[in-house]
This record gives C-alpha cells, structure tokens and sequence, in this order.
C-alpha cells in the first residue's frame, strides 16, 4: 500500500498563517513600545525625574530582548525536534496571554512597585513568546515557497511589522482622540491614564483568536517532513547547531543588527524625540502637570537641569506622520522580495546597508527644528519617509536569508537564535543609547544617528563574509544526521 502524502499548504494559507502570526507577533510589541513613551513612565515609574522614568520604561521594554534568545532556544528546540505547527500555536498563546494580562494590570498608585514588578514579568514573557514566533513564521513561508519565489514568500510574515504599527497606533490615536485632555491636547486626559491605555491590550485577545484559527490549519513543510522521514531530526538540535554551524550563527546575528538598530530608532526614538517639547518652559509645565495627576514630587530646578529638547510635535500629528512613513516601510518590504530573489540576498542588502550607514549621518540634516514650523515638518516626514523605506529594504529578505543559513534540521533553532541574539545587541539597548547620545549631545541627534552608521558598518561586513543564499534547494539542505 502507498504512503499517504500530506496535502500541500496551498499558497493562500501559507501567507495568512505566516502574515496573521507576525502581525500580532509585532502589533503586541508596538503597543507596548508606544505605552513605554505614553504611559508607563507616568503610570508604573514615576520618580518625579522625567528621563529616569523614561529610561526605566525603556529598561523594562529592553528586558524582554533578553528573554528572546531564552525563547528562541526552547522553541527552536521543539519547532525543529517536533514541527513548525504546534511551536508556532504555543509561541502565539504565550504572546497573547502576556500582552493581554498587561492590559489588566494595577498601576504604582495601587500596589506601589510590584505594579513595575509584574509589568517587567509579563514583558518578559512576551519576549520569550517572540523569540519562537519569527522564525516559524519564517519557516512556514520558506519552506512552503515555490522555487525562485523563496525571497517573495519570505516577506510576508516581515510584512506584519508595518501592518502591525499601523494597527496598533492606529488604535492608540483612536482611543486619544475619543479621551481627550480637556485643556491641553498635548497631555494625556484622566480617562486615557486610568483605563483607555488598557484598549489595545485587551483588543490582542481578538486578534489571537483569529490567528489559531488560521494556524491550526496548516501541515508540516515538506522539508521538514522528509528531514524526519530520513532520519535527520536531532535529539538536541541546539548543541547541533552550537557545534556544526557556529559561524552562520554569527553571521546571521550581524546580517540583522543594523535592520534592528533602525528599526527601533525609527518607531521607538523617533516617537520620544519628536514629541519631546522644543522648549523647557513647555516641557515643565506638562511635565508639572503628569507629576500632579499621580501625586509625585516635582522638583522644577531638577528638571530644567536634566532637559534637553525635542521636536516639540503633539502626539497624535507624529504618529499620523511616522504611519505615512511606514506605509512605504511596508511596499519597500514587498518589493524587495522579488528583487531579491532576481539579484540574490547578498547583493541587495550590501547596497541597502551601504545607503543605512550614509543615512546615519544626516540625523541633524532632518531633525534639527529649522526657520519655520512647516519646514520642521516637511524635514521630519523626509526623514520618517526615507528611514522607513530603507527598513523595507533591509527587512524583507531577512525572511528567507536566515532561514537559508540553516539546513532543516536545526533550522528553526538557528534562525530564530541569530535573529533574537541581535535583539539584545541592536533593540534592546538602541532605545537607551540613542537616548544617552541624544542627552549628551545637548538635544541634538547627530550622535545617535553616528550609532547608526557603526552598526551598519558591522552588518556590511557580515554580509561580505557570508555566502549567496539564493540558489540553495532546501528540501536537501536536511542537515547533520542523527546520530544512531
């Protein structure tokens, strides 16, 4: 009797189940990223300092890049001993739970400092539930692509990330601008702190509820499938890849530290910078006003001490401006799958990252104020726009390069390791030095866009020393045997 096959994934499940998942993967991270500048600082910190409580919202919201590469290897573990299916279901649970329980937790002013306490736990858990999640996502669409349509297939789960900031400060403008301050737009109305911060959270809970059902529809990848059939799966794929494939591990940690860096400079520095109050007259008031609105000190000497200025932007017109800018941040990641797929990974993200680090020198080019409010604005959206489009670039073909650095059997392990380990070298600590260097350069952002450009050097030579992934067939990429 024959050997039952399994049915194929057809196209259209392959894409929803690769794009839903990474969708909330990153409408769960934007929402935390925008309460970290919002709220939190206010709601869960509030030191009567306004940087130290800034920077202790950044830490929290940094801390759970640590907990990624911890996620990364236990699900990796199961994705690449077990299959990519039930890996991705338990990393989409994990998420969803955490972000949802965020959006019902007690504040400072209720439980003191176990409210920063659990909110560091759950963000915890939220990052250990993404250090799974990209990489199946990935693996889902990769491994289920067409031939010479692997790099086309591999940017849709990237394409979550712009959907997922749309999404998520699409909500956060909505619920603003249903609770309004009632005499100043530019400070967050008593309605807002208490209970409309909680909205986005809480509305995760919908959105996980759709991806389960679309990824429980899928089966096993071909490729995995005939790595298990022909005895190729590891008993510990970790020390597999730890042993056998060190290098592309650090490679590939590279190949995305400058893709991270500008990402998390255009969504979360660009957030605090240009909503930063131009002026310190500006910022104490609103400042005085939080401190009242939860019965902190304030203290107006210590703070002129520690101002330095931003853009002075409202809230809801940058945001407005930064989803202009990721509108291209999500066509550019499209477009630079076939491209890849025509003129090979490498060769695009070389170009691409060459044009990263020459954009680091024009921080103060864009973002200084300039003659007029319209000017400042034109120079800001510029600069929002050409970030952006630069982070399709460098971001789309990631999908299919780091999986393709690994063969099936530790393949889960390895691209999700190389990909949450940058986590911790370029995201977690981006937010706190940009604000660092922005601080020591008396406001003004030349430094961070310096940051920038160092780190994309880095990724430049990463890419020189890798190989052309393009061609590689991987159905026979299985892998080092196990061992019998």
């Amino acid at each position: 009797m024959a050997t039952a096959v399994a049915p194929a994934n057809p196209r259209s499940r392959v894409i929803t189940a690769s794009l839903v998942g990474t969708t909330i993967e990153f409408y769960d991270f934007y929402v935390y990223a925008t309460a970290a500048v919002l709220v939190f600082p206010i709601l869960f910190f509030p030191t009567g300092n306004d940087t130290t409580s800034l920077l202790a919202s950044f830490g929290v919201f940094g801390a759970a890049m640590v907990a990624r590469p911890i996620g990364a290897m236990v699900f990796g573990h199961f994705g690449d001993r077990f299959g990519r299916k039930a890996t991705l279901v338990a990393s989409l649970l994990t998420m969803g739970i955490a972000t949802f329980l965020i959006g019902v937790l007690p504040t400072f002013q209720q439980i003191n400092w176990w409210a920063a306490l659990l909110l560091l736990f759950l963000r915890l858990a939220q990052g250990f539930a993404l250090g799974g999640e990209w990489s199946g996502a990935a693996l889902v669409a990769t491994e289920n692509a067409p031939e010479g349509k692997r790099a086309w297939y591999g940017t849709f789960p990237q394409l979550g990330a712009p959907i997922g900031f749309i999404i998520a400060n699409g909500i956060f403008l909505a619920i603003n601008a249903l609770l309004p301050h009632e005499s100043d737009a530019s400070l967050k109305s008593e309605a807002f702190l208490s209970w409309g911060w909680r909205v986005p959270f809480l509305f995760s809970a919908v959105m996980v509820i759709v991806g389960l059902w679309v990824r429980l529809r899928l089966v096993e990848s071909e490729a995995f499938t005939r790595a298990e059939s022909k005895g190729a799966i590891r008993k510990y794929p970790l020390a597999t890849v730890f042993r056998h494939h060190w290098k592309q591990l650090i490679l590939g940690t590279f190949i995305m530290l400058a893709t991270y860096v500008l990402f998390y400079l255009m969504t979360n520095f660009t957030l605090t910078y240009g909503t930063k109050a131009a002026s310190l007259e500006a910022a104490s008031a609103a400042a005085q006003a939080a401190a009242e609105s939860t019965g902190a000190a304030f203290d107006p000497s210590a703070f002129a001490a520690q101002f330095y200025p931003g853009l002075g932007f409202g809230y809801t017109n940058f945001v407005i401006m930064q989803i202009v800018g990721v509108v291209f941040f999500g066509v550019f990641t499209l477009v630079s799958g076939p491209l890849a797929d025509r003129i090979g990974r490498r060769k695009l993200l070389i170009w691409v990252t060459a044009a990263i680090l020459l954009f680091g020198f024009t921080f103060n080019f864009f973002l200084l104020p300039q003659a007029t409010p319209e000017l400042t604005f034109a120079f800001t959206q510029a600069f929002l726009i050409l970030g952006f489009l630069l982070m399709g670039l460098t971001f789309g073909p990631m999908g299919a390069l780091l999986p393709e650095l690994f063969p099936t059997n530790v393949r889960y392990s390895g691209s999700a390791i190389a990909y949450n380990v940058s986590s911790i070298l370029g995201a977690a600590v981006a937010p706190l030095i940009a604000v660092a260097l922005w601080s020591s350069a008396g406001g003004e952002p030349w430094l961070v866009g310096i940051y920038l450009s160092a780190m994309a050097a880095l990724t430049l030579i990463a890419l020189i020393l890798s190989p052309e992934t393009k061609d590689l067939d991987l159905n026979a990429e299985l892998g080092v045997p196990a061992q019998p």
